[in-house]
């Protein structure tokens, strides 16, 4: 009898082979995930709880890091989360930080709490989204991390649960974030530069660690994270509503030739002799940086002054229609001229001049299209308690005159910036 035979078993060693390569692929994903974890300690948080002077210290690194900024809801507890961080990918939801045992972080230790700070991982070992920016806070030493822990331990408990993120799939899973975190993350230790003076490595510490600037001033690549040497060259935040100007050019939000004292004054009190903050750069200014010291204001100026020149490419600059300019200058005479000029001068710390300004040459309009649609505002601050603002225009200006009054502003007094079209307020969401 003629034995039977089987073709398909020459395809056996390949998918051996195959299902080989792909566990090992898997190991290596795993350990690149857990690499430099220590193992957990308790913490004693009983320990960490009594020592005032910590707690003090760790609730103005709360205000550093502007915990409550993604961790509260307008009208809501302060920490107990809910609020949805927007991302190409979906809405990821910041979670309850206050210490309740059953949906805060009353059961974390220490330990855990640094874990989730310096590896991204939660208490239960699952992998946290990059939304909770722990790509900086990887470098926040175990002794802040500590003091934080103390504070938060003793702020109102609140028993609320948190909400799930609403992500799709395969975003929505631990291997697509563990294949991520791969690729672009590693846990480290920021060491001080012996060349530099111990005001700057301050200014670094912070900024490259709780501020976590370079979260949203640095574009990123279509995997969502920071594009190789573009940290602080500025790009469009998580919703793409608005604009993160670059740090590392003068021509946008660069502090390379600004004095100090001017640079300090905005980050301290939101409005500054030639600028004012608005947008989420206002809830910063709001939530964190009018509270930190004038020594800490100074290093971080300092630190970003000598971030390295680097000039994003420029669009060309097209030409506006005699029509489009037309309305533009109608709109702006009847609107705008009263509070920024007849030749956007405006009113030092009170309205911001319009002709040079940085914001208004920026070769994306999301920040000016979002102004004059949704208003200006700055942060009231110790410094500036009654900030003037502007209105918003958006419910008596049409598309095509919010576009025509942008272009007219980016194109008059001296001012050369790309065209607005009506395409592009369309896009500004």
């Amino acid at each position: 009898m003629t034995a039977l035979k089987f073709p398909h078993r020459r395809w056996v060693p390949r998918m051996l082979y195959a299902v080989g390569l792909l566990v090992l692929f898997g190991l290596l994903i795993a350990w690149m995930n857990v690499r430099g974890e220590s193992p957990l300690d308790s913490g004693a948080p009983t320990k960490l709880e009594a020592n005032p002077v910590l707690i003090e210290r760790g609730a103005y690194l709360a205000r550093a890091g502007n915990c409550m900024g993604c961790h509260s809801m307008v009208g809501a507890a302060e920490f107990a989360g809910g609020r949805g961080v927007e991302t190409p990918f979906g809405t990821v939801f910041a979670s309850n930080i206050t210490p309740d045992p059953k949906t805060g972080i009353g059961a974390w230790s220490a330990g855990e709490f640094w874990r989730a700070m310096h590896h991204g991982r939660s208490k239960n070992g699952r992998l946290l989204y990059p939304a909770f920016p722990y790509p900086s806070y990887t470098n926040v030493t175990r002794e802040d991390s500590d003091a934080l822990y103390a504070y938060l331990r003793t702020v109102p408990p609140v028993e609320l649960a948190n909400k799930a993120h609403d992500l799709p799939f395969p975003y929505n899973t631990q291997a697509a974030l563990a294949l991520w975190r791969a690729m672009f993350f590693s846990a480290g230790t920021l060491l001080p530069d012996s060349q530099r003076t111990a005001e700057w490595n301050r200014g670094q510490y912070l900024v490259d660690g709780l501020a976590h600037c370079a979260a949203c001033h640095s574009s990123r690549n279509y995997m969502g994270a920071t594009s190789m040497n573009a940290e602080f060259a500025g790009g469009l935040m998580p919703d793409e509503a608005w604009y993160a100007p670059s740090l590392a050019s003068p021509n946008e939000a660069g502090l390379q030739n600004w004095p100090r004292e001017e640079a300090v004054n905005l980050l301290k009190n939101g409005v500054s002799k030639h600028a004012a903050v608005s947008g989420p750069m206002a809830d910063v200014v709001y939530n964190s940086t009018q509270y930190l010291t004038p020594q800490d204001l100074n290093a971080m100026v300092k630190y970003l002054a000598s971030v390295p020149v680097r000039e994003n490419a420029r669009k060309t600059t097209p030409r506006a229609s005699f029509d489009v300019l037309g309305r533009g200058a109608k709109v702006y005479e009847e609107q705008c001229a009263s509070c920024h000029g007849d030749e956007g001068q405006g009113v030092p710390s009170i309205y911001p001049a319009l002709a040079g300004n940085r914001a208004v040459l920026l070769d994306s309009p999301n920040n000016l299209v979002q102004i004059v649609r949704k208003g200006g505002f700055s942060p009231s601050t110790a410094g500036n308690p009654q900030p003037f603002g502007m209105p918003p225009f958006g419910q008596i200006l049409s598309i095509d005159d919010i576009a025509a009054v942008a272009t007219h502003i980016r194109l008059s007094w001296g001012n050369s910036a790309p065209a607005v079209s009506t395409f592009d307020v369309h896009k500004v969401r």
